[in-house]
């Protein structure tokens, strides 16, 4: 299955590459820019800014997909390419304490940022262990569906965490799979607004998730 987002280069120093090359996690969005970025935090003197991109399914729907980025990116952003914005990089996770409670933040950390015109643009490739066992089930619709969560490797012996969802026969096939067994992810990253009840009544939230085109079963074991 070819992944376009597999083929893309990223702007990264040598060192890094190099640690890159042992992962499999890369993603390239298009879309147009949901709100002005703004200031998200600094790490060893480096600012990092923070944006979201409206990418529209073919259903009709859009997901606002949260970009992460250091400030020197933006900087170097070329704006005389389009009105669309590029984004490519790897989809992050990160565990956040909020009122007491954990809860994992996905985003995409994007090592190269420009504009463009052009069709919308929405491809993953993943590669990781599964590091929870796989719960099958059918949605209200009857639809089958598998949700997984993914270890991806990340650099400097790190992992992401990336919930992800898979449909129909292929959700079949994965959920017969062990943890530690290897899948290989193509998709698109997406956004799900859904409800949360809380000591203070429902809450709206916006999840974020792997939904899977293709999965394959790698034949290594961690």
């Amino acid at each position: 299955m070819f992944c376009p987002a597999a083929h893309r280069m990223f702007h990264t120093t040598e060192s890094e590459v190099v640690l890159m090359e042992q992962t499999v996690n890369s993603i390239t969005l298009r879309g147009s820019l949901h709100a002005l970025p703004e200031f998200s935090h600094e790490n060893h003197g480096k600012k990092f800014f923070r944006f979201y991109l409206d990418i529209p399914r073919l259903s009709g729907a859009v997901d606002i997909l949260p970009v992460i980025c250091e400030e020197k990116v933006l900087n170097e952003m070329d704006l005389s390419g389009g009105e669309m914005i590029t984004a490519e990089g790897q989809i992050r996770s990160h565990n956040v304490r909020s009122q007491g409670a954990r809860h994992l933040m996905i985003f995409v950390f994007a090592t190269k940022i420009f504009c463009e015109d052009g069709e919308p643009i929405n491809d993953c490739i993943l590669e990781g262990p599964l590091c929870k066992e796989p719960i099958l089930r059918r949605t209200p619709l009857g639809r089958e569906i598998c949700d997984v969560m993914l270890a991806v490797p990340r650099a400097f012996h790190r992992a992401d965490y990336l919930p992800c969802i898979l449909w129909g026969r292929t959700a079949q096939e994965i959920s017969a799979c062990s943890v530690r067994e290897r899948i290989r992810i193509c998709g698109r990253l997406q956004s799900r607004i859904y409800t949360k009840l809380t000591e203070d009544g429902p809450v709206e939230r916006t999840a974020y998730e792997i939904s899977a085109l293709t999965a394959d079963i790698l034949d290594e074991v961690l």
